[in-house]
């Protein structure tokens, strides 16, 4: 079983950010559930929501404590509330951010873990660019795809329709596109490097 965290702000889609990976990975064959874990729901205040993907029946119903991997749709969290307790050594850090993991104070959190599994992406800039908004969930379902491989870039595409229509789903689309090309574009590079 694959475990997810995301963590967020009221407003920044993290609610419906994981019904969507929840959706793609069903869509990709897998099991899965997706639920929230609200404190007070305002917009601007913390919020968390999971996501498991298994191959078999889910019949676990509580919050995700260890987590394979951790999504943080708003990077000022990292400094308020405990985002990355739990995550397993060999887990993946997804934050929505310009800055490197050194730049956010997070250089010796993550010295042991796998280089490949750390990245940031600008998904709130891609977001702002095709949608006019600053909701960073979709770019970041991309990007996870794009990561861990775990759903494929078809399937946030359809999850995308699933949710939403007309305009804001061609641009949500476009902002998925570009955020997983973005990510397969840098572990392209890195290969080359290394």
């Amino acid at each position: 079983m694959f475990q997810v965290r995301i963590h967020g702000r009221g407003g920044q889609g993290v609610v419906t950010g994981a019904e969507m990976m929840s959706i793609a990975a069903f869509l990709g064959g897998r099991h899965a559930q997706a639920f929230p874990s609200f404190g007070s729901e305002r917009t601007g205040a913390p919020v968390v929501a999971f996501c498991r993907m298994d191959d078999r029946e889910i019949r676990l119903r509580e919050p995700i404590m260890q987590p394979d991997a951790i999504i943080i749709q708003d990077p000022t969290l990292l400094h308020q509330v405990d985002v990355l307790g739990g995550l397993k050594k060999d887990g993946f850090i997804l934050i929505n951010t310009t800055r490197s993991f050194e730049e956010m104070g997070l250089g010796d959190f993550v010295k042991d873990f796998k280089p490949a599994h750390l990245l940031t992406v600008p998904a709130s800039e891609l977001a702002i660019k095709h949608v006019n908004r600053a909701v960073p969930n979709v770019p970041l379902l991309a990007a996870f795809a794009a990561l861990t491989g775990l759903i494929s870039l078809e399937a946030v595409e359809r999850a995308i329709d699933d949710k939403f229509k007309g305009a804001v789903a061609v641009g949500n689309k476009a902002a998925a596109i570009e955020a997983f090309n973005l990510v397969m574009q840098q572990a392209a590079e890195e290969t080359q490097h290394a």
